[in-house]
């Protein structure tokens, strides 16, 4: 097998993962070409199975690093006999280049208002109320009449 010391950047694929021993991590980084005008326009990206044996760096990739973010990793990649196989690097040294944006929720969204839930979700007006215990409360027409329901609710009003 064939081994090289190098720095690489790429975008972790996936949530890293604790490795099997203590103190290590396992990602994917995908490595797209620097120079597009010198390859094949249909060349791929590589995709590097990472591990890391160093115990801070582990700790930053379990912590804080998410799908998206552009790293340069510095360590030593192993090129496998089978072709198909990823390239396995092992990483000695990681710099964040770029955080990935934050991730938006666009579906439903759970909002606490002392002892009620309600349920907002994107694709609709209507918001079902409940207790934290999980009574139903009922369903406000619209965001402006969650007070409202709720006041109704507490005093035996319509429901």
């Amino acid at each position: 097998m064939e081994t090289q010391h190098l720095a690489i950047d790429g975008y972790v694929d996936a949530i890293p993962a604790p490795g099997i021993g203590w103190g290590t991590a396992v990602f994917d980084l995908i490595h797209s070409p620097a120079d597009a005008d010198r390859i094949a326009p249909d060349a791929p990206d590589t995709v590097y199975a990472c591990t890391t044996g160093d115990p801070r760096i582990a700790d930053v990739l379990l912590r804080e690093i998410q799908p998206g973010d552009l790293l340069r990793l510095t360590g030593t990649v192993t090129r496998p006999e089978d072709p198909d196989a990823p390239a396995h690097f092992t990483v000695d040294a990681l710099e964040v280049l770029e955080a990935a944006p934050a991730p938006v929720l666009y579906d439903l969204v759970l909002e606490r208002y002392g002892i009620y839930v309600v349920v907002f979700n994107a694709g609709h007006d209507a918001v079902p109320v409940f207790t934290a215990s999980g009574r139903w409360v009922g369903e406000a027409a619209s965001p402006d009449a969650i007070g409202t329901l709720i006041d109704d609710f507490e005093n035996g009003g319509p429901r």
